[in-house]
């Protein structure tokens, strides 16, 4: 009967790291968002964190992790809300950066591939 428990804890210990590792890879750590910075921000600068195209491209990268995590997981209704959110916010931002300034509105556009 122990052995029994053992490879249950095992397995469970097992799947417990293979989610955290896909946390890790799904995590936007600190170099990630400076490469997105200085690629598409406004002033293309590591530092650019402000500017609407710059956070457009980290929403929408976040947008991308949760989408392939929600595919995994059907039920993580938490996750799906936060997606919500986001969508909301880059949509916002997208229709600030259409009314202000449409030439780096259409960059942005082309640039993250995104449709609209």
């Amino acid at each position: 009967m122990p052995d029994i428990w053992i490879f249950i804890i095992v397995t469970i210990l097992l799947r417990d790291k293979k989610t955290i590792k896909e946390i890790q890879a799904m995590q936007l750590t600190a170099e990630k968002k400076q490469e997105l910075f200085s690629k598409h921000g406004f002033a293309k600068k590591k530092t650019d964190t402000g500017s609407p195209e710059s956070q457009i491209a980290m929403f929408t990268t976040r947008i991308n992790d949760l989408t392939l995590h929600l595919k995994g997981h059907k039920k993580d209704f938490s996750t799906q809300q936060g997606l919500i959110k986001l969508v909301g916010q880059r949509k916002r931002l997208l229709n600030y950066l259409q009314r202000t300034n449409i030439t780096r509105y259409r960059s942005i556009l082309a640039e993250l591939e995104l449709r609209k």
